[in-house]
This record gives structure tokens, sequence and C-alpha cells, in this order.
């Protein structure tokens, strides 16, 4: 025997409406908010680190830097006082052929300076 079933089913193809829960919808921005902002703290904190870290790098080679300019002045000092040393400016001028010669105590004159006197106490003006 063979039976038939004839099976209705009542399907309803409306869609499902479901109400917004306001509390849960609250709590979900609250969180999000909160999320937010410890996100925007670990940044801040993690540029002001990286800040402080960047000048530091850049203090320390400036710091390099004017010591490699101090010995580079001190070397060109150094160099300044052996070429304007009077001995050595008085060996090449008689060495080369200028015809300068060391002066002797014969052909020396020595000038004094004059003193300034101080004006009279009872000095007058003119007029027009």
């Amino acid at each position: 025997m063979d039976f038939e079933y004839a099976i209705k089913m009542d399907v309803r193809n409306n869609p499902i409406v479901r109400e917004i829960d306001e509390s849960r919808q609250r709590e979900l921005w609250r969180w999000v908010a909160i999320g937010v902002s410890l996100v925007i703290v670990v940044l801040f904190s993690l540029w002001q680190r990286f800040t402080v870290i960047r000048v530091g790098t850049e203090i320390e080679q400036m710091q390099h830097a004017l010591q490699e300019e101090r010995e580079v002045n001190r070397q060109l000092r150094l160099d300044v006082e052996t070429l304007s040393a009077p001995r050595r400016i008085a060996k090449l001028a008689a060495g080369r052929p200028l015809n300068m010669v060391m002066p002797d105590q014969a052909s020396t004159l020595i000038l004094e300076r004059a003193t300034v006197t101080q004006p009279p106490s009872s000095s007058m003006v003119a007029t027009r």
C-alpha cells in the first residue's frame, strides 16, 4: 500500500522585524567611545616618546658635530699662530731675496710716545 501524505506547511515569508534595544545600543556606543579614547591616549603617549627619542638623537648628533668643529677651530688657530710667529716671519724675510736685514743698534731710532697734557683749568670758549 502506498500512502500519500499531503503535508501542507504553513510557511510565512514575512520579514522578521526586530526592535532595536536602546540600552544595548547605548552600551555599544559607550564601549566604542571608551575604546577610541584609549587608542587616542596610547597614540599620543607613543608620539611623545618617539619625539623625545628623535630630539635626543638630534642633540647627540649636534654635540658630535660641535666637538668636530671645535677640533677644526683649534687646529686652525694653531695654524694661524704657527704662520704668524715673529721668528718665522723674520726668517722668511731674511731668507728670501727681498733685501731685508735685521736692524742694528746704530740704525735703530726709538720714538717715545707724547703724553697728553691736561687743559688749563681756566679755559675760555670763543662765541660768535
